[in-house]
């Protein structure tokens, strides 16, 4: 690990421990001059501790962490590391860097010392079930029409996807605030409750993404949580983005499916305790290839059968509207367990 370019990072992000400590341990809660948690992948409990304040460097430094239950410990790259599941280090001081360049609010717009709430971020939790309340069903909006381009045409159970004809958009800088037509996505965690919001904002006869810089855009608490379709009981399949993931949908309508949104949240996503087999869609890039590695690791390391399946094409949907629905169908039976093939598979 390159030394010095270690602790220039950790020193930067030390600077901005709580909000590294919200952003990635969206579990935990402040208390004092500590973040506590239940344990760097971010489970709920108390019995990990992450120092907000202190000195740059040394023992005692701000961003320093550790675990009273596993003995693990160390400081903010580290955890970043743990969090996302990345591996390299040039990869996790690239999403360090990424994260020091996001714009992070002040702390005291969040929570107040006494505990209580004051005026909200516009990406929090809350802004992102209004968001998500005030938009309306998929059938015959814009949201469809963009789906079905890519041939995904069958949206029963889609209750996670919504569509909002005006949603703001605000462009990289100090451009001036804009409304586009945008398919909204719920972000859930293990309970079904609402944590985040996805945008896609679409072009205006909904046959692409709107042309913009970023059109896809996700707010609130993301890490460990996705944008569910269907109730995950014993088999759960996992990819990164959402139309990845309704795509072998259109094959296996009964299977329960989750978007991560991307590779590093796909690393992180946090399993139903029912869970006994596990699906890892995989797209074919080197960000895809180590969040399916840890992945399909973590989810063996807890008795959970984990099966990987890989794309033909780029991704899942590339198989989907190149290949055809039959294409995929034979290819996902080849390596679906028997039992689901019977369960889920659309003869």
């Amino acid at each position: 690990m390159p030394h010095r370019d270690a602790s220039d990072l950790a020193i930067r992000l030390g600077r901005e421990a709580e909000a590294v400590c919200r952003h990635y341990l969206s579990s935990g809660r402040k208390t004092g001059n500590y973040w506590l948690v239940g344990d760097v992948r971010n489970t709920p409990g108390r019995s990990m501790f992450v120092r907000l304040a202190g000195p740059e460097t040394g023992g005692g430094a701000v961003g320093r962490w550790s675990d009273a239950a596993t003995g693990e410990h160390g400081d903010l790259l580290d955890l970043i590391r743990a969090a996302t599941g990345l591996l390299d280090f040039k990869d996790v001081a690239a999403e360090a860097r990424r994260f020091l360049a996001l714009p992070h609010p002040d702390p005291a717009s969040v929570q107040t010392a006494g505990g209580g709430t004051s005026r909200r971020a516009p990406g929090s939790r809350q802004a992102a079930r209004r968001l998500f309340a005030i938009a309306e069903p998929i059938g015959g909006t814009l949201a469809a029409t963009y789906l079905a381009g890519r041939a995904i045409t069958c949206l029963s159970s889609m209750a996670a996807l919504r569509f909002h004809p005006r949603c703001y958009y605000r462009p990289d800088g100090h451009g001036p605030t804009e409304t586009r037509p945008a398919m909204i996505a719920a972000v859930t965690d293990l309970s079904g409750r609402q944590t985040g919001a996805h945008r896609t904002w679409l072009a205006a006869d909904g046959l692409d993404k709107a042309p913009i810089a970023t059109p896809r855009r996700a707010m609130g608490e993301l890490l460990g949580h996705g944008v569910r379709f269907g109730v995950a009981g014993d088999v759960l399949a996992v990819g990164e983005g959402i139309e990845t993931v309704l795509s072998p949908r259109q094959v296996l309508p009964r299977m329960p499916m989750l978007a991560a949104l991307s590779a590093a949240h796909l690393a992180a996503v946090l399993f139903p305790p029912t869970l006994r087999r596990l699906y890892v869609l995989c797209d074919r890039d080197p960000a895809g290839d180590r969040a399916r590695d840890s992945l399909l690791a973590r989810a063996a390391s807890l008795g959970i059968e984990a099966i990987a399946l890989v794309s033909v094409e780029g991704d899942f949907n590339d198989d989907l509207r190149l290949r055809g629905a039959a294409a995929l169908s034979a290819a996902l039976k080849d390596v679906l367990h028997p039992d689901d093939q019977r369960r889920f598979l659309q003869g």
